[in-house]
């Protein structure tokens, strides 16, 4: 099984649900966050005084998927979010070695 961990602009979250939607994914947890990377941020001008906003809202969608499907799953989530400009995020994916659904105790890739 494979985590997929993906750093997103918060205005492309429609679009990346709608893609996995379409290639079936039924769950997934969104968290707000903040972060920056080469975009290292920007200024703002706010009652007269120019301040710097290091840190910029994202969004973080996880995701655990079978391991046959977690490419598909990368390719929907990159080709959705993207815009081609700075700023456009990263996906992680990582090994996930057991998962157990707490209601029934469901074991393994049964549990997702």
């Amino acid at each position: 099984m494979k985590k997929i961990e993906a750093i997103i602009k918060p205005f492309k979250l429609d679009e990346v649900k709608a893609a996995l939607a379409d290639v079936g994914i039924q769950g997934m947890t969104l968290t707000e966050v903040k972060g920056f990377g080469r975009q290292k941020g920007h200024t703002e001008l706010y009652r007269g005084a120019e301040y710097v906003v290091d840190f910029l809202p994202k969004a973080k969608l996880e995701i655990v998927v079978g391991d046959t499907k977690a490419a598909e799953v990368v390719a929907a989530i990159a080709k959705s979010a993207g815009t081609g400009k700075i700023g456009d995020g990263k996906i992680f994916v990582s090994t996930i070695d057991e998962v157990v659904r707490i209601r029934t105790g469901e074991q393994g890739e049964e549990a997702l």
